[in-house]
This record gives C-alpha cells, sequence and structure tokens, in this order.
C-alpha cells in the first residue's frame, strides 16, 4: 500500500494493518486514542488514530471539523486520509521546534481562518470534545446566548451528576452564565469559524509553521481560540503569535475582560471528564465573570 493506494481505497487501511503489511511506530496522540505512525511501501508516513470503542460519529466529527478548517485556505491544517468508525488516518507533519517566525505567521493565519466565518453559532454535524458530545445545533442569536446554553450549561450538568462541582457551586457558576447570556461581557460578533479545542497540545509545530490538529470546530467567537491557547502555560512564543494575530485583525475592546468566560468552558469540559481537581480553576474562572 502506498499514498496513493491509500488515497484510492481508504476502507483498505484495516485490512493492510491486520496483516502486518504496514509499518507501525507508536507516537504521542493524547489519552484517548491510540495513535501510530504509519510508515506506506513508498516510504510516505500517515498519521493514524483508532479507538476500539469509539462513540457513534466520533471520527467523523473530527474528520468534518479537519476538512471545514482546512477548506478556508487559511491555516495548514492536515489532509483527511481515511475516515472509518474506529479509525482515523491523516497526512504526516514532520515536526519540529517551534519559532518566532512560525509562530507570527500562525498569528496571521489563524485571523484568516476566523475571517472565513460560519453560517451560524454551531455546526451542521454532531460534535465532540475528548468523548463528549457538543452540541452543535446551529443558532443565529446572540454568541452569549448561544455559549451559555450550548457549551456552559450542559458540562455544568456533567460536573454536578459526576460530583466534581457541588449544587452550591453549579449556582455560582450558573450567576456567570446569565452574565454571560445576558450580553453584559460585550464583545459580540458574527460566528468565526474557529478550532474550537485550541490549548496548546492541539498545535503541531513543524519547520516553518503551526498546523491545527484535534479541533471540536465550529462556528464561535474568536476569542475561545485566542483565549485556549493561554491554558496550561501557554503555547510557545503565544505573545508573537497574538501580536500577529492582532495585527491582521485586532480583538474587540474589553476582550481582556472577556477571557475567563471563553476559558470556562473548556475548564468545565475537564471538570466534567477528570473530576474535581479542576474544581478550583471553574470556580476562579466563574468568579472574575460579571
Amino acid at each position: 500500500m502506498d499514498l496513493a493506494y491509500l488515497r484510492a481505497h481508504p476502507e483498505h487501511l484495516p485490512a493492510f494493518l491486520t496483516h502486518q503489511r504496514i509499518r507501525e511506530t507508536p507516537v504521542s496522540g493524547g489519552s484517548i486514542c491510540v495513535a501510530q505512525r504509519l510508515t506506506l511501501e513508498d516510504g510516505a508516513s500517515v498519521f493514524a488514530k483508532s479507538l476500539d470503542d469509539a462513540p457513534p460519529g466520533f471520527f467523523a466529527a473530527e474528520a468534518a471539523g479537519l476538512r471545514w478548517l482546512r477548506s478556508a485556505g487559511a491555516v495548514a491544517v492536515p489532509e483527511v486520509l481515511v475516515e472509518l468508525p474506529s479509525l482515523l488516518a491523516l497526512e504526516w507533519i514532520e515536526p519540529a521546534p517551534p519559532s518566532v517566525p512560525a509562530a507570527e505567521r500562525f498569528g496571521r493565519e489563524l485571523a484568516r481562518l476566523h475571517r472565513a466565518g460560519s453560517d451560524g453559532f454551531g455546526a451542521p454535524w454532531s460534535g465532540y470534545i475528548g468523548r463528549l458530545p457538543l452540541d452543535n445545533s446551529l443558532f443565529s442569536g446572540s454568541w452569549g446566548e448561544w455559549y451559555a446554553a450550548c457549551r456552559l450549561a450542559p458540562f455544568v450538568k456533567l460536573s454536578v451528576d459526576g460530583g466534581a462541582l457541588s449544587t452550591v457551586d453549579a449556582s455560582v457558576v450558573s450567576r456567570s452564565l446569565d452574565a454571560i447570556a445576558a450580553g453584559s461581557l460585550g464583545g459580540d460578533e458574527p460566528p468565526a469559524r474557529i478550532h474550537g479545542d485550541l490549548w496548546p497540545g492541539n498545535l503541531v509545530w513543524a519547520h516553518d509553521r503551526a498546523w491545527l490538529v484535534d479541533p471540536a470546530a465550529h462556528g464561535g467567537h474568536r476569542e475561545t481560540d485566542l483565549a485556549f491557547l493561554a491554558l496550561f502555560g501557554g503555547a510557545p512564543h503565544l505573545d508573537r503569535i497574538v501580536a500577529a494575530y492582532d495585527e491582521e485583525w485586532p480583538r474587540a475592546d474589553g476582550w481582556r475582560e472577556r477571557v475567563p468566560a471563553h476559558q470556562l468552558h473548556l475548564m468545565l469540559v475537564h471538570t466534567a471528564l477528570f473530576g474535581a481537581a479542576y474544581r478550583s480553576a471553574v470556580l476562579s474562572l466563574a468568579s472574575a465573570i460579571r
């Protein structure tokens, strides 16, 4: 099997893997999926991730998001080569150390991706973030209403149900949701085309640019991607990324005050997935929202 054959017959990849006709090398791919570098007969490499008990539409959602982001022609996104219920194979990206020129290029490209826009908040496919479903129902109202209802409230409930947040905690967080839904934070904009899960681990650095991987892509607020990049220690050369972004498309006044609202979504995902270890982060962010 070479790359041309794989593109023509993606459904054959599992059979070739089963019969060990492809060299497989384990690589880092997150905590959910088994990730491998596949070396084909022509020497080409492919990145493959698999999950035996994948939820329905799990890889289809990721593939749809990758294709949608790639179709904007703005930022580097790997080509989807194989999309199957339990396996996704993508163009291989040869990693390299992050550099200032690559960071500045990424900042400009990210702004252009966001400008590509969306038909509404949400997406025309069912979404996932990690193993958790995302409500991608398309919405034509304000960002604050959509964000509170579809990106925050479901994960507050999951966090309470799982014991990560108490009912008292939930009431504190709910007050911040009310403020967001009411539009008191300002900064409402038309839906941008966003990655949706752009913490620093979902950037792959190559020799001349950064690539987007593992999206929870949808029409959302562009500040969400930028706020996520600052989490967990921040992306390499974050100051150069955001400076280049703002040169291409400056953020609206008040963006600093909105950062906690944007970061709250991912922290609630963490309490829903991983438990009370992230409780203090959720409450700190919620308390900063007025």
